[in-house]
């Protein structure tokens, strides 16, 4: 269709609808990087979503919107901790360690690593839903509720891969491993050595892949 502009006809300019979606996606990650420095700095319940909104460059409508108001943002916080550092999601890249490992003691290692890839991002969030959560907010006692479990289901889908691969030691039932696995990358664990005693993210994932090892690997090995 031609429009007529200034006497000269002009072929109108489609929409641009991914350029409004690569503007509101950019929005999205700010308002996360925001939410993620004001939290952990202030406190879930000093930080208001006006101040967040304002220091991220959005409004407060939007900040609702798109995470339907600070719990929502929290557990967008957390989920996007899951997928570490990498291109591949952390998730996968475990799966894949599982299914390809032949040597029990070098998956352990790469546990530890994934240990000290993923607690510095999703630790400090974990730490600040347990926090709100004993504060008396209902929501974040709900999400502590929810990581926990989904915490703990993933663990015993490894357990169960890894017991399947006849990997680990004689006699560890799925519920032995997924414990030692839910115990050895809970948050509890990181605040006590990286953040009370300063150890850093590297060594706490070596220390976590010898726990690993010394509870789940058979010593011959």
């Amino acid at each position: 269709m031609q429009t007529p502009v200034n006497g000269t006809e002009q072929a109108a300019r489609p929409y641009d609808a991914s350029r409004r979606r690569r503007r509101a996606e950019a929005a999205r990650r700010k308002v996360l990087a925001t939410a993620r420095e004001l939290f952990l700095r202030q406190g879930f319940g000093a930080t208001t979503v006006a101040q967040l909104a304002r220091d991220a460059g959005v409004s407060a409508e939007f900040v609702y919107k798109n995470f339907g108001g600070k719990p929502g943002l929290v557990r967008a916080l957390w989920d996007e901790s899951l997928l570490g550092s990498g291109q591949v999601p952390a998730e996968d890249r475990s799966d894949a360690a599982q299914a390809e490992a032949t040597d029990a003691r070098a998956l352990m290692r790469q546990f530890g690593r994934f240990v000290a890839e993923i607690s510095p991002l999703g630790s400090p969030v974990q730490l600040l839903i347990r926090d709100a959560a004993a504060s008396g907010d209902a929501a974040m006692a709900q999400l502590l509720r929810e990581v926990d479990d989904a915490r703990y289901a993933r663990m015993l889908h490894n357990a169960r891969v890894v017991l399947a691969r006849g990997l680990l030691r004689e006699g560890l039932t799925e519920t032995d491993v997924a414990d030692v696995f839910f115990a050895s990358t809970s948050a509890e664990l990181y605040e006590t050595l990286v953040l009370k005693r300063g150890w850093s993210h590297e060594r706490l994932g070596e220390f976590t892949a010898g726990l690993l090892m010394g509870n789940l690997v058979d010593p011959r090995d």
